[in-house]
């Protein structure tokens, strides 16, 4: 394999493996409490998440020191340096996340305008229409206090996207670029090694909800597809930008909306004509809105782990 940047002497082997064994670790650590530590089955829901928040806590800190250890000698352990290796800024970050969100919403379309239908059949119902609105806008502090404190929101819109980013793209990509795989490369391999951290859906699939063998293979075939194609456009995002924050936030939107509605009984075809200039919009917005030099000051004597100077 041909190397996207300079050679930072990481072989190929050595990416692979630990990438490998960070996804594995992602998800085994979470079944540590009491496989290994033997430790009482939490008393509830919430304290069950909140002992896996501290696990996934865990893991993800040792997978950043761990790629700090390898990506860089401990003499160039200077903070902006390795924040940058991990695509974590503060310049261009308005870019990052509006332009990757904008782009990811196109997917959405179908899904945005039958939440608006919705919402406007509501009204018509109703009656009062702007009074509702009104008091609908009056309400978004009270839900965001109570999401806050909702351990499902925590997982799904927080822990979850932030340290599965962190490990995915931050570590994983910078690594794989490092050993020379090619940009395309580690955008495909990182979301098969992305899947693996979802596997244990199926066992929670099966035997927490009771699902049958083949009903629960269907519904984490089609989560882990999902997934996959979703990780390939994360770590796309993560390359193309030099951003965190770009896969990030991109990450918590899906997470937010779910799987995109393309065909619905309301709005009469209205739902479906949206999902498709959605997508057309997105197939061709990809490369101009995820532009490097929108992003970056420059694009030239990059590090081995910033693809995007050879991509530009």
């Amino acid at each position: 394999m041909s190397s996207d940047g300079d050679n930072n002497n990481i072989s190929t082997p050595v990416a692979v493996a630990s990438c490998v064994a960070m996804a594995l670790s992602y998800v085994l650590i979470l079944y540590a409490p009491t496989v290994i530590l033997r430790l009482p089955s939490p008393s509830s829901f919430s304290h069950f998440m909140i002992r896996r928040f501290i696990c996934a806590a865990i893991s993800t800190t040792a997978s950043l020191l761990f790629t700090a250890f390898i990506l860089l000698p401990i003499k160039s352990w200077e903070a902006s340096v390795i924040l940058g290796a991990f695509g974590i800024r503060k310049d261009h970050l308005w870019q990052g996340v509006v332009y990757p969100l904008l782009l990811t919403s196109l997917i959405y379309a179908g899904s945005l305008v039958l939440n608006l239908v919705s919402l406007i059949e509501s009204c018509k119902e109703s009656g009062g229409g702007f009074s509702k609105v009104l008091t609908f806008v009056q309400a978004i502090p009270a839900c965001i206090l109570m999401c806050a404190s909702d351990v499902s929101f925590l997982r799904n819109l927080v822990v979850a996207p932030l340290t599965e980013e962190l490990v995915f793209r931050a570590c994983m990509v910078p690594l794989l670029l490092c050993a020379g795989f090619r940009s395309y490369s580690a955008i495909f391999l990182c979301p098969i090694l992305f899947s693996l951290a979802h596997l244990n859906h199926f066992r929670e699939t099966y035997i927490r909800h009771n699902r049958s063998y083949i009903k629960a293979s269907l519904i984490v075939g089609l989560q882990l597809g999902y997934t996959v194609v979703f990780g390939a456009f994360a770590s796309f995002l993560f390359i193309r930008t030099g951003h965190l924050a770009a896969p990030l936030f991109a990450h918590i939107f899906c997470n937010y909306m779910g799987l995109p509605v393309v065909i619905h009984s309301r709005g009469k075809g209205l739902v479906s004509l949206a999902a498709l200039v959605g997508v057309i919009g997105f197939v061709t917005l990809l490369f101009p809105l995820t532009e490097p030099l929108m992003y970056n000051d420059r694009t030239n004597n990059c590090p081995c782990w910033l693809a995007y100077c050879l991509w530009n």
